[in-house]
């Protein structure tokens, strides 16, 4: 099998470079291989690789810099997917694209007022830019008619690039006391987590001797939006406790004691781009359909923050 793997410098495709090794020929590419705003360049690549499967972590991910660059965002996040799903038909290959919790309104409660998690059976209605542009892709990639798997993720940290969990190690070595939001509720999702997870996924459903019926076949089975999350919900300000409950037993990670972490609400710390109050995805498809294991947030935290330790010995 040969897989083009797009994003490889971004969280997510970082780690899939590393776990889809041994399932084919990998060609990796970044943005100045790839670029998601030229379409040209897109489908001048993917006539050229002509891949068995295309893996697109790839995308405009600046939430709040969306809100000021609305038709970059659609052009990459909307209309890219698109076109990769298209040539991907053309040529008889599948895509794995990866979307997010932010294409929901965060509105969904249960009938006492409590949060409930969105399903993939939900209707959409994003609030800010970015959430908007990645739910043209995947109606895109749907409308394309290309075989696919649509991941929807959330709060994506690791410890490569810029994200929640490499701020709060960075803040929490120069501040006494941090203020982070406790009325957004979802899943911090490990992006190594994302990337075995998918790799898995890969051998047994994909590349396997042992699955049913050519390729295709197996892909159609398959087909489909499934919510691709760690387990478990916390807060913005939970999960920065979880970060510093877990860092302060490595000094590596946390050279002083951690700071104390005070609770704000969203309306305390204003940004361009509205957020979700709700963003709990179940991953109960994922697991009967696909048969995935779903780690939970704080244990992937865990195994997270231990392979970073392990790095910096």
């Amino acid at each position: 099998m040969k897989i083009l793997l797009t994003g490889k410098t971004g969280q997510v495709g970082y780690e899939l470079e590393r776990s889809l090794q041994g399932l084919g020929e990998i060609i990796a590419v970044d943005r100045t291989q790839m670029d998601l705003s030229n379409l040209d360049q897109i489908r001048n690549v993917i006539r050229t690789v002509k891949p068995d499967l295309i893996v697109n972590p790839a995308a405009y991910t600046a939430v709040d810099k969306a809100e000021s660059e609305p038709e970059l965002a659609m052009l990459i996040n909307g209309i890219a997917p698109g076109v990769i799903a298209e040539e991907a038909k053309k040529i008889g290959a599948g895509i794995i694209h990866y979307s997010t919790d932010y294409v929901f309104d965060g509105g969904k409660r249960g009938a006492q007022g409590e949060f409930v998690p969105y399903t993939e059976e939900d209707v959409p209605n994003p609030i800010n830019v970015y959430g908007k542009t990645k739910l043209a892709g995947e109606q895109a990639i749907i409308a394309s008619g290309c075989p696919h798997l649509i991941l929807r993720t959330s709060w994506v940290y690791s410890t490569y690039g810029k994200n929640f969990l490499l701020t709060m190690l960075r803040l929490g070595n120069e501040r006494d006391e941090l203020k982070i939001v406790d009325d957004q509720w979802g899943s911090p999702t490990w992006s190594g987590w994302i990337a075995d997870t998918t790799a898995q996924l890969i051998k047994e459903k994909l590349v396997s001797s042992d699955a049913a019926g050519d390729r295709a076949e197996r892909f159609a089975a398959i087909n489909g939006i499934y919510n691709f999350v760690n387990s478990g919900y916390v807060t913005w300000c939970g999960f920065a406790r979880g970060i510093f409950a877990n860092a302060a037993l490595d000094g590596r990670l946390l050279k002083k004691s951690a700071p104390i972490v005070y609770s704000i609400s969203t309306l305390d710390y204003p940004v361009p781009a509205e957020r979700p109050l709700n963003s709990e995805l179940s991953t109960q498809k994922l697991q009967m359909i696909l048969n995935v294991p779903v780690s939970s947030w704080s244990e992937s935290l865990q195994e997270c923050l231990a392979r970073e330790s392990a790095f910096n010995k």
